[in-house]
């Protein structure tokens, strides 16, 4: 399975730049990237040789494709090329919803055979972030689904304000500065990755790093009455949790109010299960659940689900979820 990161932000948020430098860097070797338009990217001076079609071998060693409309058709054909790449990272138009990419992730039989989405990463302009947040809708989305946030242009403008907006919008993202950020913090994001390495697992259920679901405080002083339709809810469960019940609240949620679940990630201890169980979804999307190879050695075994939910009350989503687990008890 080839690891997939989506590189998502708003219009000019930075991404290009982004990209440009961390092309250079030997973590993303061999890696493919897929990008809506060459010239926007200003990728020329990398360039080594003009491929076949929309494709173009960087200095790097990284291969180059343009997406021509369809993200399926472009994955398809890279995974024919032959050529074998070691991650994609896909480069999304600035304005997109980053959850019909993530559906179309997550839903194609032949790209589930060959990739494993590795994590969305949200590029926010410090200069003009607060105002795309207020004004648009998918600036929100985009930086609500993230697993990791990076802050661009933090010479020009104090990123403190929109870091704490940012984290009260997506408490389980980590946030750094696009400028200082090398390539191998937006790989492997959390226990999703193809290796899903033990200690990250850990830190995973452990939330290392991310507040809990006691963070309601955020919104009742927050003048940013957008914001507010989007929470998240972290739950933690150290008993084994009966699969069924599981399932069937996800499948549930999915089906009655797939519109609103934003993101759902977590790892789970099954009941009767010696490996540590892996769900992923995306709206009315799920990918299938995964093992991963081993549970940390040193560190207590538990669940971990994070809910990332629009017009949703998290009190609800969790008296849900704990009556259908009481019932499948």
């Amino acid at each position: 399975m080839t690891p997939l990161t989506l590189l998502t932000g708003f219009l000019g948020a930075g991404k290009t730049t982004l990209l440009n430098r961390l092309l250079r860097d030997p973590a993303l070797e061999g890696c493919a990237v897929l990008v809506n338009e060459f010239g926007e990217i200003g990728l020329d001076h990398l360039f080594v040789e003009a491929l076949e079609g929309d494709a173009v071998l960087l200095a790097s060693g990284c291969l180059c494709c343009t997406i021509r409309g369809d993200l399926s058709r472009a994955l398809r054909d890279l995974a024919a090329r032959g050529r074998p790449f070691r991650r994609v990272v896909v480069e999304t138009t600035g304005l997109a919803d980053p959850a019909p990419i993530l559906h179309t992730l997550m839903r194609d039989p032949l790209l589930l055979r060959d990739y494993a989405l590795d994590g969305v990463v949200t590029v926010v302009d410090a200069t003009a972030g607060m105002a795309s947040l207020d004004a648009h809708e998918e600036a929100r989305r985009q930086a609500a689904v993230a697993d990791l946030l990076l802050i661009s242009k933090t010479d020009l403008a104090d990123p403190a304000p929109l870091a704490a907006r940012l984290a009260a919008l997506n408490p389980v993202a980590r946030i750094a500065d696009a400028r200082e950020v090398r390539a191998e913090a937006l790989l492997g994001l959390g226990p999703f990755s193809a290796e899903g390495k033990a200690e990250s697992i850990a830190a995973w259920i452990d939330g290392a790093g991310a507040a809990h679901h006691h963070h309601d405080h955020h919104h009742r002083h927050d003048p940013n009455r957008h914001d507010a339709r989007i929470r998240a809810l972290c739950l933690r469960f150290d008993a084994p949790l009966p699969w069924e019940g599981v399932a069937g609240y996800l499948e549930m949620m999915a089906m009655t109010q797939g519109a609103r679940l934003l993101r759902v990630k977590g790892v789970l201890d099954v009941r009767g299960e010696a490996l540590p169980v892996v769900v992923h979804g995306v709206q009315h999307s799920f990918h299938p659940p995964r093992r991963l190879p081993a549970w940390p050695a040193d560190a207590p075994r538990g669940s971990r689900l994070v809910f990332i939910l629009q017009d949703l009350e998290p009190a609800v989503v969790e008296q849900g979820l704990r009556a259908f687990l009481e019932a499948a008890a």
